[in-house]
């Protein structure tokens, strides 16, 4: 794999929201509607102190009860008019929010997960599986974080500061205007920290990926470290990811109760002075009861929601830090990717040409040079040579799973970089060396080969693959789940189910990656019976450090160093006095590794 890190585009907050907008745009009526019901909501919850005043003013200026009563009555009524006004628009509110966030949170994970699964080889080469599955997951709660914030933070906040200011300056302009300069010391105040707080939020976001990515990295390998009885290297290893994630949160933390504190403190400041003002005007009868009263509840509706106006800022910069790293994933170009105007492989023969392939991983390691190879359609063709040569990447240049630093690869005289991955990978068959299966059943991963196979042919496959031998004495047969990348299974079974695949699949080109090597004696002699019949009228491409395994291929093919050094046939190789192919045949056939021959 390229041993270097993912170079990820720079994104910004506008690309961050963006993306957010194409989760939710497919309902976006039901989200204004949303919107709407909430702006109605508290629009109704900024007037009705106004009724509140006029029933403390009632009450104080002495009216006979029999005038004040109904008056009063009359202002309840309203109230609570209003009040149920309020709450039928938050209840449709509620209901429509919900929706959108729900199926906005889907897709943001569909469209994250069908983006991320078409990035190449490489790219998942250099990333850790729990990191990107994190990252998923953060992307779709950073948009619940987010709409939960404008529905229930935001657009009360806008509303009642602009309500209250206008109402109370309608009233008493001097009290009007000390709530202004509260609101803007404090909105300054919070919006100018937080921003400059964003970069730790960043830090805090990025210690938690790599700890999470550590800690899957590790538990992945546990038969490793059991092995190895590495448990306290690995345990240092994980102390410093999650010391180091420690750190970057105690100092968010830290800096979110400094925030907390200047609020704290200007909210007490801003009550003194709207009180002591208040109390001198009402001593000067110049402010009415109801008038007072009305003040008070804008003041404390005010710091209510001043307060969530810093929590808010965090909120959308940390939902803004998590979602970062999800949109540069989706920002970054697919490596590999069929290009437009590409068109289906038309497979007649399956002839295979490789015109002076090279490819390198980066500027210092080359690891094919100038490899040209022609395979007539239906032959078999070995690739052999020592760990390293370059024989699996020729496979997966010809899977494009990376692709040709120069050169190119034809298939029927057609270019596979100008034809769809689609049509490709349905031509190819690959039975690799590691097999990884789904945690499904037997049945569901066999017939990953064909999704459209019958129950029947799926359990022909493996017949012929010799799976049926340890299927049929589990308990569920093929219902049988094999466990995380089929953990539940040995090595040659894993291999079997593979095989099973490729015999599923029918693809007129076959690749065998060592596909018996976790195999014993007896299961190799009877998987080759079904390899042979497999490859029968199939371009087969077989890469096999066993030797004894290859013998009856049609051509072998040797490559060192990246390059094509020995082409021909078993006995033709091994007339070449000095030939690589024959001195590894000797060393395997001469008893330093015992082969049957």
């Amino acid at each position: 794999m390229r041993m270097r890190n993912t170079e990820y585009p720079t994104v910004g907050v506008f690309d961050v929201f963006s993306a957010m907008w194409r989760g939710i745009r497919p309902e976006r009526l039901l989200f204004f509607g949303a919107l709407a019901a909430f702006l109605i909501g508290n629009v109704i919850d900024v007037i009705v102190p106004l009724f509140y005043k006029r029933f403390f003013d009632t009450v104080t200026e002495g009216h006979a009860p029999e005038v004040a009563v109904p008056a009063l009555l009359s202002i309840v009524g309203i109230i609570f008019a209003m009040n149920a006004v309020k709450w039928l628009f938050f209840r449709a509110g509620l209901f429509g929010s919900n929706r959108v966030e729900v199926n906005g949170m889907a897709r943001l994970r569909e469209q994250s997960f069908d983006y991320l699964i078409r990035h190449s080889y490489t790219f998942f080469s250099n990333n850790f599986v729990g990191s990107l599955v994190q990252r998923v997951n953060r992307f779709a709660r950073a948009l619940e974080h987010i709409l939960d914030t404008l529905f229930f933070n935001v657009l009360p906040l806008v509303v009642s500061i602009v309500g209250s200011i206008i109402i109370v300056w309608s009233v008493e302009p001097v009290l009007a205007l000390i709530i202004i300069v509260w609101v803007s010391v404090f909105s300054v105040f919070n919006f100018a920290f937080s921003i400059w707080k964003l970069k730790y939020d960043i830090a805090s976001s990025a210690a938690d990926s790599a700890m999470t990515g550590t800690l899957a990295d590790i538990l992945g390998n546990q038969n490793a470290v059991e092995l190895f009885a590495s448990h306290r290297d690995e345990s240092q290893i994980f102390k410093g990811a999650t010391e180091k994630q420690a750190k970057a949160t105690l100092t968010v933390w830290n800096l979110n109760n400094i925030i907390d504190a200047v609020q704290s403190g200007l909210i007490v400041l801003v009550e003194f002075a709207i009180f002591t003002y208040a109390v001198i005007l009402w001593g000067k009868g110049e402010l009415s009861a109801g008038t007072f009263v009305l003040v008070q509840v804008y003041v404390i509706q005010l710091a209510g929601r001043l307060w969530d106006f810093g929590r808010v800022i965090r909120i959308v910069y940390e939902s803004y830090a998590d979602s970062k790293e999800m949109v540069q994933i989706l920002a970054l170009p697919h490596e590999v990717k069929t290009v437009p105007g590409a068109k289906p492989l038309d497979i007649r023969a399956g002839a295979l040409i490789f015109e002076n392939v090279s490819f390198n991983f980066h500027a210092t390691r080359k690891v094919l040079d100038r490899v040209s190879l022609v395979i007539p359609g239906g032959q078999k063709v070995a690739l052999v040579g020592p760990s390293g040569a370059g024989k699996t990447t020729i496979v997966r240049l010809l899977l494009r799973l990376y692709d040709v630093t120069a050169g190119r690869m034809l298939i029927d005289g057609q270019d596979i970089r100008r034809a769809t991955l689609e049509s490709l990978h349905r031509s190819v068959a690959l039975v690799p060396q590691d097999p990884i299966l789904f945690h499904r059943t037997l049945m569901e991963n066999i017939r990953y080969g064909r999704s459209n196979a019958t129950d029947v042919e799926v359990m022909e496959a493996a017949t012929r693959a010799h799976c049926d031998e340890f299927i049929d004495v589990l308990p569920e047969r093929y219902a049988t789940y094999v466990g995380e990348r089929g953990v539940k299974l040995s090595g040659g079974e894993r291999q079997r189910v593979a095989i099973a695949r490729a015999i599923l699949k029918n693809a007129p080109i076959l690749i065998l990656d060592e596909a018996t090597s976790s195999l014993d004696s007896r299961s190799e002699a009877l998987i080759q019976d079904a390899l042979e019949t497999l490859m029968k009228g199939k371009t087969t491409i077989v890469i096999a450090h066993r030797l004894s395994t290859i013998r009856k291929m049609d051509r072998i093919v040797v490559i060192d160093g990246g390059k094509v050094t020995e082409d021909g046939s078993h006995d033709e190789l091994l007339t070449k006095e000095g030939g690589l192919y024959r001195k590894l045949w000797e060393l395997q056939a001469g008893g330093f590794i015992n082969e049957e021959v």
